[in-house]
């Protein structure tokens, strides 16, 4: 198997590897926020940010591609800001393959937070309230610790999805060898030549194992969280 590919392909790993983990890391906060707001607020425009955050489920990749394209591409309006202030390019770069896979991933996150929010009784967080601690407290010391179950469940499902994104980061960011060349786009790099077969049943498998041990790896130390925090309750 290791003969079948080459350093090439062991680079397209790694890309892929370090895309999914920032892409992971960065939108895990906002994920947080958004489902902590469509979890415990009401408040006008929240069926906007509901629709808005699971949009990416929906639209086709590459529209969503196109779109990230246009806003954070060096002539877009927000591309164009980080460019001129900060000097950070995303069009074209393994950064914008980072935001590409975490736009796609990010309803997951979401959604698996979101529903771990609505399992935690309201009761202990009224308690806390009771108590004198501020809301912030109350979510950092309460609501958080009663949620990371789910908060671990969202940010490897969206790992994984991110390691796996296609559609969107080629559109976004193309398939540039060394820069934003992922696991899935060297893939479809070999299936267009002659005699990439080999690679491909290799790239696949290895695919696929780095999404299962994510998989899987998410779904026990979820159990033991959930575990941990019933014998503490």
């Amino acid at each position: 198997m290791m003969d079948l590919i080459g350093p090439e392909e062991w680079q397209a790993l790694g890309l892929s590897l370090r895309v999914a983990f920032w892409a992971t890391l960065c939108s895990l906060p906002f994920a947080v926020l958004a489902a902590y707001a469509l979890s415990r607020w009401r408040f006008p425009g929240r069926g906007l940010l509901n629709v808005a955050v699971h949009l990416p489920l929906v639209l086709p990749p590459v529209v969503t591609g196109y779109l990230l394209l246009l806003g954070f591409g060096r002539n877009g309006m927000v591309g164009g800001w980080l460019d001129e202030t900060f000097g950070l390019v995303l069009a074209f770069r393994w950064t914008g393959a980072a935001l590409a896979a975490a736009v796609m991933g990010f309803p997951l996150m979401v959604r698996a937070i979101w529903l771990s929010l609505d399992a935690v009784d309201r009761r202990l967080e009224e308690a806390s309230g009771t108590l004198g601690a501020p809301p912030w407290r109350v979510f950092l010391t309460v609501t958080l610790p009663l949620t990371l179950p789910g908060v671990l469940a969202g940010a490897m499902l969206a790992f994984a999805k991110a390691m796996g994104e296609f559609g969107a980061t080629i559109t976004f960011v193309s398939n540039i060898p060394g820069e934003t060349r992922t696991l899935a786009s060297a893939i479809y790099t070999f299936l267009q030549v002659p005699g990439g077969e080999g690679a491909v049943g290799v790239l696949v498998g290895v695919s696929i194992a780095v999404s299962m041990i994510a998989l899987i790896g998410a779904e026990a130390l979820s159990r033991a969280l959930a575990r941990r925090i019933g014998t503490a309750e």
